[in-house]
């Protein structure tokens, strides 16, 4: 048999920092859990991505185009995303993800 390691002070300091880290994280996603797998994967996207226009979120997560709309509606409705006008083509609106 072998004696149990002694914990240091130290380690114990940076276990606690990475268990408050994990909750920062989780507290950014917090808005995000309870919506429709869409609206989160569509999010997971614009996390990888600065910004996207709806067109290119439909083909980055392989999803129709009317099932991206509602996804972004929804993380709109929570304050997930921010939109703006394209400088390029005022037809088409940027999003990103504002959390």
């Amino acid at each position: 048999m072998s004696a149990p390691e002694a914990i240091h002070p130290e380690e114990e300091v940076q276990a606690d920092e990475d268990v408050q880290a994990d909750d920062d994280v989780g507290d950014r996603w917090e808005p995000v859990r309870d919506l429709p797998p869409s609206a989160k994967l569509v999010a997971k996207v614009l996390d990888y991505n600065d910004t996207l226009t709806q067109s290119e979120l439909a083909e980055e997560t392989l999803l129709p185009p009317r099932t991206v709309r509602y996804a972004l509606s929804r993380l709109e409705e929570e304050g997930v995303v921010d939109s703006r006008f394209s400088f390029a083509d005022a037809r088409k609106r940027l999003y990103s993800l504002g959390i």
